[in-house]
């Protein structure tokens, strides 16, 4: 099935509705679509690569209003929130994204806006935890724009023989930012007397 999803998603870059379709895809990816919009991104940008400024910002903005309809999925419909974490295998309950929230804060969308973690669990939480929506949709316009504007560049610049090995360094880079970021956390909470019950 998500094979199939995968395949009409790439279909849809192709259309003579494709950018319509980005929107629709880059907005439903961010609280219920499990297909990613880089999968259309990267053939619009190959195909009409003086448009590939417009596609990122266009997925960028897509994605930033989705986000806020997983927000407030998490916000006002817990148990519709919690259902689609649970399908998601993070059934892990309330407190736990709280917890993530406590201990983390902004950082917790930062790194997971920007990697190919599902950017919906993190809308989702996000409103769960009833974290700030202001600083929410700032970090979520900061990951969002650098990781589909880093696509757009890369494709249009080096094509899709490239692809791979970029995606490849770009994804060592990620997990070494996040673990610069995680031993700071893990850092300051000690060197703070930090404990609490989560």
């Amino acid at each position: 099935m998500l094979r199939r999803l995968y395949d009409w998603v790439m279909g849809l870059a192709a259309s003579r509705h494709a950018q319509i379709a980005l929107f629709v895809v880059a907005f439903a990816e961010s609280s219920f679509f499990p297909i990613p919009p880089d999968v259309m991104l990267a053939p619009m940008v190959l195909a009409r690569r003086e448009l590939a400024w417009r596609y990122a910002a266009i997925c960028t903005f897509a994605s930033v209003l989705g986000g806020m309809l997983g927000y407030a999925i998490g916000y006002y419909l817990q148990d519709v929130a919690m259902g689609l974490m649970s399908l998601t295998g993070h059934a892990g309950g309330l407190a736990e994204f709280q917890c993530w929230y406590q201990k983390f804060g902004v950082w917790v969308i930062l790194i997971k806006g920007l990697t190919p973690i599902p950017y919906k669990l993190v809308t989702i939480a996000s409103g769960l935890a009833q974290f700030s929506f202001p600083v929410f949709v700032a970090a979520s316009i900061a990951t969002r724009g650098l990781r589909f504007f880093l696509v757009a560049w890369v494709v249009r610049k080096f094509g899709p023989a490239m692809m791979p090995v970029i995606e490849r360094r770009l994804g060592m880079v990620a997990v070494g930012l996040i673990l610069l970021i995680v031993i700071g956390l893990v850092a300051s909470h000690f060197l703070g007397g930090g404990g609490g019950a989560c």
